[in-house]
């Protein structure tokens, strides 16, 4: 094979992996929404773990992994390029995600990130409470707002986590790797209190649940699996950033380089945003 159909086989290949991640998020989305994961949902605890990992963390990652602003038209597909000079390479003509791309490189700020954190952290804790939990055993149109609410917010925190093209992160990988691992840490804090608590985190649960699953093997399986799924998602997140950080600081040119570039964007976009 020669080179270009290198390059347009491992193109072909990245657009159908983007496609699977964004087939397999709307999957799940979807399967906790309708039966029998929804009917589950309001008799086991640890199924009830499971939508809320999915809605909270596995979906809105799978989403910003696959980028999908192109396919929605909010941008040109081409990732944002700046000169040495300072002047916008690519793409040509900017689209909505394209300009706020723009925007988040000339103001680079570690706020936004806190901030989505406090959000994710909220989110956590109300959405696990007991109150809310039973209140979504009865209003099924509640388990819908909760996945809207979860994954919108979800989305906007990991796109300051990780590359979504054209958005990049605009707070440093060692920040970012402190991110991920108090996002992680809430989620673990909350199934340890549901594991360990002596009555049961959802008291209005159908009967019949302990006929297979006993209630404190229940809430024990909830504690585990809300442990293991926050980790699958976030430890991976930490040790690439920290992997990718230490290897920049083995080439400090190419750092340097980066920063010039980006002062450059900011002095020659400043007046026209």
């Amino acid at each position: 094979m020669t080179e270009i159909e290198v390059q347009v086989f491992a193109a072909s290949r990245e657009i159908l992996l983007r496609r699977a991640l964004a087939a397999v998020g709307s999957l799940l989305w979807l399967l906790f929404l309708v039966p029998p994961l929804s009917s589950w949902s309001s008799q086991y605890e640890f199924v009830q773990a499971i939508q809320f990992c999915c809605f909270a963390m596995i979906v809105p990652a799978l989403f910003a992994l696959c980028r999908p602003w192109r396919w929605l038209g909010l941008a040109s597909g081409q990732p944002l390029e700046i000169g040495s000079d300072g002047e916008l390479v690519a793409p040509v003509h900017l689209h909505f995600v394209d300009r706020v791309a723009l925007r988040r490189m000339k103001n680079q700020s570690h706020n936004r990130l806190l901030i989505l954190l406090f959000v994710f952290m909220v989110q956590a804790i109300a959405w696990r409470s007991s109150p809310v939990v039973n209140a979504l055993q009865h209003r099924t149109w509640l388990t819908v707002i909760e996945s809207a609410v979860l994954i919108v917010a979800g989305v906007l925190f990991w796109i300051e986590l990780i590359e979504s093209t054209p958005l990049r992160p605009s707070a440093t990988r060692p920040y970012r790797i402190g991110v991920s691992a108090v996002a992680m840490w809430t989620v673990w804090v909350i199934a340890f209190i549901t594991a360990m608590s002596h009555n049961s985190w959802n008291p209005v649960l159908q009967p019949g649940v302990a006929l297979v699953l006993s209630k404190s093997a229940d809430q024990q399986l909830t504690g585990s699996i809300m442990w293991f799924l926050s980790a699958a998602v976030f430890v991976p997140l930490v040790f690439i950033n920290l992997s990718r950080w230490l290897q920049s600081e083995e080439d400090p040119s190419s750092e340097l380089t980066q920063l010039v570039r980006t002062e450059h964007a900011r002095g020659f976009f400043g007046p026209k945003l």
